[in-house]
């Protein structure tokens, strides 16, 4: 039920958004092509099943487009939305709809969640009987049935949250000393043991002193994410019992995920993400958000209208064309939509929300999904357009981390290399070298020695360190470590699309046997891979991601697609099932990693000595004891080579400019399925080596070898050498 009273206060059109005041709370929503704006207040319904109470206050005020108002009495914790009416011609952009209750995209926390049955669709659609739901979708006339009941509110925030000495403990991490633990909320400690059951899956579970200790002890630098942007499934999941888990479906780009919040959802789930963020920078651990702002979770032109479509869906998203049925959206997403982030009013909208988690929420980075469907000058990508030049030169932004997926679902969005400083990039050619390169599909070792360097190839000729090339071997997307080399083929049935869904370019080996087996023998080389694999990560130059559970063997029973999987196929199993010494090889990766300046250095290795007599900062060894040369780069069979690391002294300088010394390394691949005999080099500056680290059962820590010594390294292994 609902009511129209007096107008509201003419109020302010900045800031955007609900501001609260003791006297008054100011409301402003960009809608400028809105002939009329209504502000629409819930109170608290009076038992069980009934209804709540609607009180509408119309916005006389509209400033360059920005409809505004102020109403007295309201407190934090009040639920909102607003209702925009205007022309209902879809064929040129114009969907508004006041039957239909709109998030605000200024939202700072949002109650409730959407029905999906719902009348939630802005025009009428076919009835739900078999005959019709077998037709094509079509957009029908204007649906003029309340959408309140069914979808989210907006809520009014107060933020007074006490952030104590956080600013002097932020740990502002260098990229050279990253280490990327991609995770999510709710899965990382939904099944945790050792974290209270009212905290299991929320922002406070993260926040536990068992997932902090865990998280110092495994040696991550920063938890990056998936997305915590208040999210919502899509229509065609909730249909079949299915949800989208992973949350890359955003509707509001400010408000923390109310399902992650154990406390509750009028605003209480933002302070328990700063609450989060508090204590993992408390803990020297950095947080950086999965960001999706290229599309919302309106989808495309015939999906619901929950927020921006009821505002300004001409201004807020790309189009190619106007058709006699409707807008046609320009999608380099695969998601229906694409956020037209060179529209000077979305663009702000980015750039409002990334300082809001910057300065209100103190997160430290951003990984963008989809970059490029945001550098798109029209449909075209610019990487020197206005999404990349704002942030570049945004006095807050241009500090922080930032992440680009440097790839879209479109033929042209493939951007890997490309981005400019001080953008890092995920690097695909690194996840599928080193996977073919252990699986014996790499045709000899130009590609493996370029990625496990730093890929200067792709990143050292605009400037960029080696750290501009964040490594991963898997990600949330795709096949988890174990069941890379478990499964040929992904098994996607529990999604209801007929195994259709998922990429088939796994570059997975399962080692003998498709799927789980009890073969000691199988067994025994999944785990060998699995740690030849993650030993790789963990050493090679650049900035290691490691997917959360990896490091512990963690499965999806092959489905390499899993969004759509909330329950025990996405979250993290805690129980040990035979699998924890690969926990122990991370571990030790990590430790090495973080105690050696040696293995993570800001800048590329040359090939030649730091100082004048000295030894070269990189050289490669061939199994004979001699440097690769030209011929051996070409020699297509060879699958063992050794990569020697000079900290004798650093090429890095101190704070000073001194020179900075620290233990050299040599490091032996061997991806072939024979035995390999390698020579170690013969030189003045290292006589004597330690095995530090190794998957070779031959070969244990702490074993001594000289220089000239002929040692054999078993099939499918990789042993690591510390000058002594």
């Amino acid at each position: 039920m609902g009511r129209v009273t007096e107008s509201a206060w003419p109020g302010n059109h900045q800031p955007l958004g609900a501001t609260w005041d003791p006297e008054c709370t100011n409301f402003a929503v960009f809608a400028p092509e809105a002939s009329g704006v209504e502000l629409c207040l819930f109170e608290e319904p009076d038992g069980p099943g009934v209804r709540q109470v609607e009180t509408r206050y119309r916005l006389t005020e509209q400033t360059l487009g920005i409809w505004h108002g102020a109403v007295p009495g309201v407190s934090p914790g009040q639920r909102y939305g607003f209702r925009a009416d205007g022309p209902w011609e879809p064929a040129r952009g114009r969907m508004f709809n006041p039957a239909k209750l709109l998030l605000d995209p200024y939202a700072a926390a949002v109650s409730g969640a959407v029905a999906a049955d719902g009348p939630i669709y802005g025009y009428r659609r076919p009835s739900d009987s078999s005959r019709e739901r077998s037709r094509p979708a079509q957009r029908g006339p204007r649906d003029e049935v309340d959408s309140a009941p069914y979808v989210s509110r907006s809520v009014v925030v107060l933020d007074d949250f006490d952030w104590g000495t956080d600013e002097q403990v932020r740990p502002r991490t260098s990229w050279a000393d990253t280490v990327v633990y991609e995770l999510h909320v709710k899965g990382f400690t939904r099944l945790h043991p050792d974290v209270p059951e009212a905290i299991r899956g929320t922002y406070a579970g993260l926040a536990s002193d068992a997932s902090v200790a865990y998280l110092r002890d495994l040696g991550v630098t920063a938890v990056e994410l998936l997305p915590v942007h208040q999210s919502v499934p899509e229509p065609d999941l909730a249909a079949v019992g299915l949800t989208n888990y992973w949350g890359y479906n955003s509707i509001s780009f400010f408000a923390p995920h109310n399902a992650y919040s154990s406390a509750g959802d009028r605003g209480e789930q933002v302070t328990e993400f700063k609450a989060m963020v508090r204590t993992l920078h408390a803990a020297g651990i950095e947080v950086i958000l999965d960001v999706v702002y290229n599309h919302t979770a309106e989808g495309g032109p015939l999906g619901p209208t929950l927020s921006f479509r009821g505002l300004d869906d001409v201004g807020y998203y790309k189009h190619v064309d106007w058709v006699n049925d409707g807008a046609t959206y320009f999608d380099v997403t695969g998601c229906g939509n694409t956020l037209d982030a060179a529209h000077p009013p979305a663009l702000r909208l980015i750039l409002d929300s990334l300082r809001y988690w910057v300065t209100e929420m103190h997160v430290d980075g951003f990984r963008f999904d989809l970059a490029p469907a945001l550098a798109r000058t029209g449909h075209q990508v610019d990487l020197g357009g206005h999404f990349i030049t704002t942030i570049g030169q945004d006095p807050v932004l241009r500090h922080v981390k930032l992440v680009a997926e440097p790839w879209d679902a479109s033929m042209d969005g493939y951007q890997v290399g490309r981005f400019p400083p001080p953008w890092v990039e995920w690097n695909d050619k690194y996840r599928d070298t080193v996977r073919d390169f252990w699986r014996l599909q790499s045709g000899g070792i130009r590609d493996i020695a370029s990625r496990v360097s730093g890929s200067s190839d792709l990143y050292a000729d605009d400037g960029r360190s080696p750290y501009a090339s964040v490594n991963f071997v898997t990600a949330h997307d795709g096949f988890t470590l174990r069941d890379l080399v478990s499964y040929n083929h992904k098994h996607n049935e529990a999604n209801l699309e007929l195994n259709r869904d998922g990429t088939d370019n796994n570059r997975s080996w399962n080692c003998g046997v498709e799927g789980e087996t009890q073969d000691p023998t199988v067994l025994a080389l999944r785990h060998k891979q699995a740690a030849n694999l993650m030993a790789t990560l963990c050493l090679s130059t650049g900035v290691p991601m490691i997917t959360a559970g990896d490091e512990r063997g963690r499965t999806q029973r092959g489905n390499n697609n899993a969004y759509s999987q909330d329950n025990e196929v996405s979250w993290l199993d805690w129980v040990d099932d035979g699998w924890l010494d690969l926990l122990e090889v991370t571990r030790a990766a990590l430790r090495l990693r973080r105690e050696h300046p040696a293995l993570r250095q800001r800048h590329y290795l040359e090939g030649r000595p730091t100082q004048e007599g000295g030894p070269k900062d990189l050289a490669w060894m061939h199994p004979g004891g001699r440097e690769m040369t030209e011929a051996d780069w070409f020699d297509d069979r060879l699958r063992t080579f050794g990569m020697f690391v000079s900290g004798n002294p650093l090429r890095d300088p101190g704070p000073r400019g001194e020179r900075l010394f620290d233990a050299s390394f040599l490091t032996w691949f061997n991806a072939d399925s024979e035995p390999g005999k390698v020579k170690l080099p013969r030189n003045q500056w290292v006589s004597t080596g330690e095995v530090v680290l190794s998957t070779d059962s031959g070969h244990l820590v702490g074993e001594r070898v000289s220089a000239g010594e002929v040692i054999e390294i078993e099939p499918r292994s990789l042993v690591v050498l510390r000058e002594l």
